[in-house]
């Protein structure tokens, strides 16, 4: 067992060794002599979001260069060690759902639960560090069969070109030397924002704004996780430093208000008796192990077999510290490199103390787990540490988990109240508040790591510390897509915990579930700036829902009984949805629910009763006022300027697929002059039916695909709203790409 498991750990190094040097995503298919000098899209940060913005990109044929300061990617899911996955949405999907599905197949050929961590087998997901890294180069792999998508890893963009205010290029620093790249579009998907005054991008840090930042104002703790694992032989002498490090006394103060030996059990209650024991401290953020050949999960019987956890808890920095008698971090350490590596030095120190902590205080036979990170190169935050303890950091997460980032200034911004009155959508007798510009769901408490006094928040968006409580959504939200976009900067577009956001809001978007989902919406959004050469600004966010959909993402907070997700025309549904295109028989009749409950009654109770869903009618006959009232509102959505429907529709009665092919064809007469694509073909022969040009027309553009069951167009069979739905929906989207 140990030799399969070393030589899987060899292989995973050999991959990472790769990516520390610019990667040819064609190099199975053709030699490269040197690397390329122009890309259509370059990535600050390999993290959540930048990960999955050059997957998705890449996937849809764009060619990308990642610039990853670390030499690691995955960013806070992975080189950060937060692998235990914040995710209240109840809904997962894209990228997101297929990294999950990956490791769970791992996971599940070994019998071993992912349901380690929060104390609830059923509702958690875990994994260890490098077994998310290997799904994610697996899913990197898959993309550079479709695109171009090469890294260059331990590096760091250093200055941005422009034209006016467009983006144009990069300068990027490398250990060895500078190199200047192209690109149409440039996306920052840093920890820190850090791309953002280098453009000249205005932002938000704390509560403040550019030019005018505070350095004195608050943001977020930031903690050094460590993967902790316990050696039942005992801890070997490399991973047991004899000495503490300076500061213990206070760490060991800190530490002990949060576990000791005596401690609580977790009692299925918040907030959590402190301090715990360390069985239950460990169950907090457990994770599975794979050196272990049993199987453990979170549930109360099986916590106390435990052997690896994530150490992100009674750890953050300063936390309990403060940081000049105030809760949080100054904003200086976004804006000052040389402020930050203080604290993330600081920080890091804080985590050792709890390895020294649980050693030599708790008794325990528990080390950083020597399974996971073997650092060839130090973080910079643990040079001039002892030896001994050097050793320990080769061991630890690469980078540490940062809560908070500066902030573009976008074409909107999202307030804690919108996400609040969103997630109302459908529920307590409510009907849409769906963004129409939706790009992800996500789901979440506003969540802030001190800084969260009315002091710390932005009055002028209405907010203070109990909005928080007040503004907590009560179900899932989405995410606009309008918030990736600076409101100056052209060829930008934010991917991480950058949006633009108050900072409440982005409490509950800085996870990695919703991080990832934006990325890839980002990586959407700049694929298409750049197949079509236009500002991201410009394009339709029908085309990047459309996209995203066709990926794998859901969009709508509103599901139906009779369109499950997997229905041939649930995208369709889905964007007419957010459009308010057809209207339903009947929308859910939910309610609220304390969204932080996995076990919450209501929500139980609710789809039970069937509640949570509601009833498209997909098989009733359209009539054609019913028609007529679709086409205008899908005539605002690609023209907002002209929305007239020039069909004459005027006797209310069923109407027919020739009827309604007519309609189509006079209501969008662009469609006649659109080239379909190589890959779409007529579904029906040509016969000799006086209305034939009209099936032409639409079906050589594949909008006829719903009829493509049969051979034959049967003119005279009524339309159902999901015929109407799918076909009007893909000749939006059709019209939107023009």
């Amino acid at each position: 067992m140990n030799v399969t498991k070393n030589l899987r750990l060899i292989l995973i190094s050999i991959v990472l060794i790769l990516f520390t040097t610019t990667i040819s995503s064609a190099a199975s298919r053709r030699p490269i002599k040197t690397p390329r000098n122009s890309y259509d899209i370059i990535i600050a940060g390999a993290g959540t979001g930048g990960i999955s913005a050059a997957i998705q990109a890449a996937r849809m044929g764009a060619s990308v260069l990642v610039v990853e300061p670390s030499t690691w990617i995955g960013g806070q899911a992975t080189a950060a060690g937060v692998s235990t996955m914040d995710d209240m949405s109840r809904q997962k999907s894209g990228l997101y759902l297929e990294l999950i599905n990956m490791i769970k197949g791992y996971y599940d050929r070994r019998g071993k639960s992912m349901g380690t961590c929060y104390w609830n087998s059923k509702a958690s997901i875990a994994f260890e560090p490098h077994i998310g890294q290997e799904a994610f180069v697996n899913l990197i792999n898959d993309a550079r069969k479709k695109g171009t998508l090469e890294f260059l890893m331990n590096s760091e963009i250093i200055r941005v070109q422009k034209e006016g205010n467009r983006v144009t290029g990069v300068t990027v620093g490398t250990p060895e030397n500078e190199r200047s790249y192209l690109c149409e579009v440039l996306i920052d998907a840093t920890e820190y924002g850090d791309i953002l005054p280098l453009t000249n991008t205005p932002y938000r840090a704390g509560n403040s704004v550019s030019q005018f930042i505070n350095s004195e104002a608050m943001i977020q703790d930031i903690t050094w996780v460590a993967i902790m694992h316990k050696y039942p032989g005992g801890v070997p002498d490399y991973l047991k430093p004899s000495e503490p490090l300076p500061g213990y006394e206070l760490a060991k103060r800190n530490y002990e208000s949060y576990v000791t030996v005596d401690g609580f059990n977790f009692r299925n209650t918040y907030p959590v008796l402190t301090p715990v024991n360390f069985m239950t401290h460990n169950s907090y953020r457990g994770l599975p192990d794979s050196s272990n050949p049993y199987n453990y999960d979170a549930d109360k019987d099986n916590r106390m077999y435990t052997t690896k956890t994530s150490v992100n808890w009674g750890n953050d920095y300063p936390g309990t510290y403060l940081w000049n008698g105030k809760k949080g971090l100054p904003v200086g350490y976004l804006e000052n490199r040389a402020l930050r590596r203080q604290i993330e030095r600081d920080a890091l120190i804080k985590t050792l103390h709890f390895i020294y902590y649980v050693q030599n205080e708790l008794g325990e036979d528990w080390s950083v787990a020597d399974d996971e990170y073997k650092n060839r190169i130090l973080p910079e935050a643990a040079r001039g540490l002892p030896y001994e303890w050097q050793e320990i950091v080769k061991r630890m997460p690469v980078i540490p988990y940062v809560r908070e980032s500066r902030r573009i200034i976008g074409k909107h911004t999202l307030t804690s109240e919108e996400l609040l009155h969103n997630s109302l959508s459908y529920r307590d007798g409510q009907t849409s508040h769906e963004f129409s510009d939706a790009i992800a769901i996500g789901g979440y408490i506003l969540d802030l790591h001190g800084a969260a006094t009315d002091a710390d928040i932005e009055w002028d968006f209405g907010e203070r510390a109990n909005s928080a409580i007040t503004n907590r959504p009560r179900g899932p939200f989405q995410v606009p897509m309008d918030i990736l976009i600076p409101n100056e900067t052209e060829g930008l577009i934010a991917a991480e915990k950058n949006l633009s956001m108050t900072r409440l809001s982005a409490g509950a978007l800085r996870l990695q579930p919703i991080t990832m989902m934006t990325g890839q919406a980002a990586g959407a959004l700049a694929a298409i700036s750049a197949k079509y050469d236009t500002l991201p600004r410009n394009v339709p966010a029908l085309l990047v829902q459309w996209e995203l959909l066709n990926s794998g993402v859901n969009l709508s907070l509103c599901k139906y009984s009779d369109v499950p997700e997997g229905h041939s025309i649930n995208k369709a549904v889905q964007i007419s949805n957010l459009y308010g295109l057809v209207i339903p028989d009947d929308y859910p009749h939910s309610v609220s629910y304390n969204i932080r409950d996995f076990d919450d009654p209501v929500l139980a109770n609710a789809i039970i009763k069937g509640n949570d869903k509601g009833l498209f009618g997909i098989s009733d006959m359209m009539t054609t006022t019913e028609i007529a009232k679709i086409l205008e509102r899908a005539k605002k959505l690609v023209r907002p300027r002209n929305s007239r429907v020039a069909a004459e529709l005027k006797r209310d009665r069923y109407i027919t697929r020739t009827e309604f092919v007519k309609a189509m064809c006079e209501a969008f007469p662009e469609l006649k002059n659109i080239k379909p694509q190589k890959d779409i073909r007529q579904p029906f022969k040509k016969d000799r039916n006086r209305n034939w040009p009209y099936v032409e027309i639409l079906g050589r553009l594949g909008l006829l695909n719903v009829y493509a069951i049969d051979s034959e167009f049967h003119y005279g069979r009524p339309v159902t709203k999901g015929e109407a739905t799918d076909i009007i929906v893909r000749a939006c989207v059709v019209l939107a790409a023009r």
